[in-house]
C-alpha cells in the first residue's frame, strides 16, 4: 500500500529529478492542482511535479515505486469525476503533464501526428490544420484540456458520430509503467495484429496503469465544405426520425448531431455572453446537424438544401436557420458547447453522464423525466447531448428557491434513479467522462463479479504496489 509523502529528504529527491523550480511544495501554488471544476472534491498534496519529458516521468516512478509512494497524473485539469484529485491525507503526489507539450511530428501523407500528452487540444486541432488536414475531436474545455487527459478518460465529443472516440482515434501510444519502465508503442499502424492490444489498456484507464506520454493520433482530410444547421422540433421522436434521414441523406458526410431542450437554450442565452437563439419563436426542443462534404462547399449545401426540404415535406422541422458564415457556425456551437456551463447560475446542478443505444435515446427521456420528477416535482431537467452517439447530458437543475445544499445532498438518491433506467435500457452509467471517484463504488455494483475480479487483476499485473491513481476507477484491496 503506498505511504503518505511526509519525509523531507524524500520531496528532496523528487525535486531533484525535475529541478526544484519545477517542484510546487508551497501551498498556494499547489492549490489550482488540488480543486475540480465543479468543486465536488477538494484533494491534498504535498508536491506537485512539472517534468519536461518521459524520461523525467520515468524517474519519478522508479523513485515513487520504490518508496510506494502514490501518484496521481493529471493534464488540463478538466475531469469531471474527480479521477485527476488527489485524495485527502494521503501524502499522493500530483504530477502535471503541462510542460510534455511538444507536437513531435506530423506526417501527411499517413494523415497522423505524434503528440505528447501535455499538448492542448485546441493546439493539435490548430497544428493539424496547418497541415491541411484535421483532428477531429472537439470538446467544450479544448481551450484547456490537454491529449494525455483526453486519451485516459477515452474523451468523447460532438463528432464521435463520424469519427470515433479517443480510442478510435489512436494508432498508438509512449507510457510510463509504475515501474518507470518506458513503453514505446508509437506505431502509426493501421493494422497491426501482433498479440494483446496494449494500447487500449492504457487508453480510459485514467492513469490506475501508467502514464501516458505522447501517442500517435489520427488525422482526417480536412473538409473542402461545411454547413451547420439549427433546428427547432417538437420532442426527442421527431428529432430521431430527423436523424434517421440525415443518415440516409448524408451517409458518413452527417459528423454532428445534438439534441438540446428550450430550458436548456434559454440558460445560455440568458447567462454566456454574446450567445443568442438563432430562431424567433421557442421550441420544445432543437437539434444542432452538421454536415461536411470532401467534395465542395456546393456539395455540402446541396445536401443540407435535400435534407431540409425532405425533412420540412414530413413535419420534422418546425423552423431552422442555416449557418451563413464560419462566425455563425461558430456561435451556433457555443450556444450547444456552453449548455453545461450555463446551468451553473442556476444553482446546483445533479449531472448524469449516460448513453443507451440511440433508438431508446426518447424513451429513456420520458422514462427518466417521469422518475426525477416523481421524486423531485419541481426539478429543473437540462437534457441534451450528442444524440448521434446516444450519449445524454442528463442535468438536473434545482428548483427554483431551492436549498442549494440539501438540493445536492440528493445527489446519490437521483443517480440511482437516473442510472436504473439507463442499465434497464442497456446503457452506460458514464459515457465518455469515466469513472474517476465520482461512479467507482456504482461501477462494482453494476459489473459483473467476472468484469470486476478482471479489473482487479489488470490492475495488480501492471501496478502491484498500487502507486498510480489509487483509490479512481477501483477500489482498493
Amino acid at each position: 500500500m503506498p505511504v503518505p509523502l511526509t519525509d523531507p529528504a524524500l520531496i528532496d529527491r523528487f525535486a531533484a529529478i525535475t529541478g526544484v523550480q519545477n517542484a510546487l511544495t508551497a501551498q498556494s501554488d499547489i492549490a489550482p492542482h488540488l480543486i475540480e471544476q465543479r468543486g465536488l472534491y477538494k484533494g491534498e498534496s504535498p508536491l506537485v511535479l512539472r517534468p519536461a519529458n518521459t524520461e523525467e516521468v520515468a524517474a519519478i516512478l522508479r523513485l515513487a515505486n520504490e518508496t510506494n509512494t502514490a501518484v496521481v497524473p493529471q493534464g488540463g485539469n478538466t475531469g469531471l469525476v474527480g479521477g485527476q484529485s488527489p485524495l485527502p491525507g494521503k501524502g499522493e503526489i500530483v504530477l502535471s503533464l503541462t510542460r510534455l507539450n511538444k507536437i513531435r511530428s506530423i506526417d501527411t501523407v499517413g494523415q497522423t501526428m505524434i503528440a505528447e500528452a501535455g499538448v492542448v487540444l485546441e493546439r493539435a486541432q490548430q497544428a493539424a490544420s496547418e497541415a491541411g488536414l484535421l483532428f477531429p475531436l472537439s470538446l467544450g474545455s479544448e481551450g484547456s484540456c490537454q491529449i494525455g487527459g483526453n486519451l485516459s478518460s477515452n474523451a468523447g465529443g460532438t463528432a464521435v458520430l463520424a469519427y470515433g472516440n479517443m480510442r478510435q482515434l489512436c494508432l498508438g501510444i509512449e507510457a510510463v509503467l509504475p515501474d518507470g519502465e518506458i513503453w514505446h508503442g508509437l506505431r502509426a499502424l493501421k493494422k497491426d495484429n501482433t498479440g494483446y492490444d496494449l494500447r487500449d489498456l492504457f487508453i480510459g484507464a485514467e492513469g490506475t496503469l501508467g502514464i501516458i506520454t505522447a501517442a500517435v493520433l489520427k488525422l482526417f482530410p480536412a473538409p473542402a465544405g461545411h454547413e451547420t444547421i439549427y433546428a427547432g422540433v417538437d420532442s426527442p421522436e421527431t428529432a430521431l426520425k430527423l436523424f434517421r434521414m440525415a443518415q440516409d441523406y448524408c451517409g458518413p458526410s452527417l459528423t454532428g448531431f445534438e439534441l438540446m431542450p428550450r430550458i436548456g437554450v434559454e440558460f445560455t442565452t440568458r447567462h454566456i455572453e454574446g450567445v443568442r437563439d438563432p430562431l424567433a419563436e421557442p421550441h420544445p426542443w432543437y437539434v444542432l446537424i452538421d454536415i461536411s462534404s470532401g467534395q465542395s462547399q456546393e456539395a455540402a449545401r446541396e445536401m443540407l438544401e435535400g435534407l431540409f426540404i425532405a425533412a420540412d415535406e414530413k413535419g420534422y422541422i418546425r423552423d431552422a436557420a442555416a449557418a451563413e458564415t464560419e462566425g455563425q457556425r461558430k456561435d451556433f456551437w457555443k450556444l450547444r458547447e456552453s449548455m453545461s456551463w450555463a446551468q451553473k447560475p442556476e444553482g446546483g446542478s445533479i449531472k448524469h453522464d449516460v448513453s443507451v443505444p440511440v433508438a431508446q435515446v426518447p424513451e429513456f427521456l420520458a422514462l427518466a423525466d417521469a422518475a426525477v420528477m416523481k421524486a423531485m416535482p419541481d426539478a429543473r431537467i437540462v437534457a441534451f447531448g450528442h444524440m448521434g452517439d446516444g450519449n445524454i447530458h442528463y442535468n438536473i437543475s434545482q428548483p427554483l428557491g431551492a436549498d442549494t445544499h440539501a438540493f445536492l445532498a440528493r445527489w446519490k438518491e437521483m443517480n440511482e434513479i437516473v442510472h436504473a433506467i439507463v442499465l434497464k435500457l442497456n446503457g452506460s452509467i458514464s459515457a465518455e467522462h469515466g469513472i474517476g471517484q465520482l461512479k467507482r463504488d456504482e461501477l462494482a455494483a453494476i459489473r459483473s463479479p467476472v468484469e470486476m475480479a478482471l479489473m482487479h487483476r489488470i490492475k495488480h499485473a501492471f501496478d502491484p504496489n498500487g502507486i498510480m491513481n489509487p483509490g479512481k476507477v477501483l477500489a482498493s484491496r
